[in-house]
């Protein structure tokens, strides 16, 4: 990617960057200053998170999803009629992109664009995902891009607790096939219900939390669709997406990132 074009998508997320003028026997690059890799917060794991909020932990319990691989799983998504949405959608959105990606991102639900499409994060929202995920150096085709629900709630609103009952040996079985390095929880909605807790967002965000029982790390940041709504906070999701990085590269280099 071209400084020029990191530097528009930096811009587009709201973190201010400048050129500097002069460097010696260099041409003069981009640095984005207000933004710095935060130290690696402390770890917990979800049960910690959970804990906090008096809940109690909640770990993946395979079903019959567990044994599909990619195809399979795809067909018993598109045939599922788990749950009443089944008869509202226009079509299963089932997810895309890299199915051995080192990324994956996890929505909430689809909406209207990508109940009209079955693809996750097409609308405004995901054009902005699309520049969050850009601005990491990606390409949308190296990450794995999917959702808690499968089908669009009607009216968009918040998925019931049995509709993502219904979904999740589904996206269980998909974050087991692609086994990512990192897992981004977009939103506080699926953020909550991947670690089963009622704790708020900005008390999950800034920490590396453990997703099941194999402990797949997982950072949380915004909503692309609150940000929109609310651009001031763009520069907090691009403090995440830089922790979400730093976590990776600690697991890659085989250090410890949970107890």
């Amino acid at each position: 990617m071209s400084e020029a074009r990191r530097r528009a998508l930096l811009e587009a997320l709201g973190v201010d960057v400048y050129v500097r003028r002069s460097l010696p026997r260099r041409t003069a690059a981009v640095v984005a200053t207000p933004v710095r890799e935060e130290p690696l917060a402390t770890p917990t794991r979800a049960g910690e998170a959970i804990d906090a909020a008096g809940g109690s932990p909640v770990q993946f319990s395979p079903g019959i999803e567990a044994s599909l691989d990619w195809d399979a799983l795809r067909s018993a998504v598109a045939a599922c009629t788990r749950c009443p949405l089944s008869e509202t959608r226009t079509q299963t959105v089932f997810g895309t992109g890299d199915v051995g990606a080192r990324w994956m991102f996890i929505g909430e639900a689809p909406g209207a664009d990508e109940d009209r499409q079955g693809e996750p994060f097409v609308g405004r929202a995901g054009q902005l995902l699309t520049s969050m995920i850009r601005a990491l150096g990606l390409r949308r085709e190296d990450v794995y891009i999917a959702n808690v629900l499968k089908c669009r709630p009607p009216g968009n609103r918040d998925p019931r607790p049995d509709e993502a009952a219904s979904c999740r040996g589904y996206l269980e079985r998909q974050i087991e096939l692609v086994a990512p390095a990192i897992v981004v929880a977009v939103g506080r909605i699926a953020a909550q219900n991947l670690l089963g807790t009622d704790t708020s967002l900005a008390r999950l965000r800034g920490k590396v939390h453990a997703l099941g029982a194999r402990g797949w790390p997982l950072v949380v940041t915004y909503h692309p669709a609150y940000l929109l709504r609310s651009p001031g906070e763009k520069r907090k999701a691009w403090q995440d997406l830089l922790f979400a990085r730093r976590i990776l590269r600690s697991v890659e280099a085989g250090e410890q990132v949970l107890p």
